[in-house]
């Protein structure tokens, strides 16, 4: 495995053409790749663990000022 190899698609320039459009238009066409890109959208490039304790801080926060005040 990964030892190389002949490739039409590499040969012919089709591997490159995809990976320049993608570029070009912000879409990956690979599967993992797109599950990446709508996870960094989701969760703003962050860790969606940080995010939640943050909102969940937030949302204390407003709870105690409105019985305070």
């Amino acid at each position: 495995m990964g030892r190389g190899g002949f490739s039409w698609k590499r040969a012919t320039g089709l591997s490159s053409a995809k990976s320049r459009v993608s570029r070009s238009i912000g879409v990956p066409f690979t599967k993992s790749g797109r599950q990446r890109k709508v996870g960094k959208m989701a969760t703003g490039g962050g860790c969606l663990l940080v995010i939640a304790a943050g909102i969940c801080f937030a949302a204390t926060v407003v709870a105690v000022a409105r019985t305070v005040f």
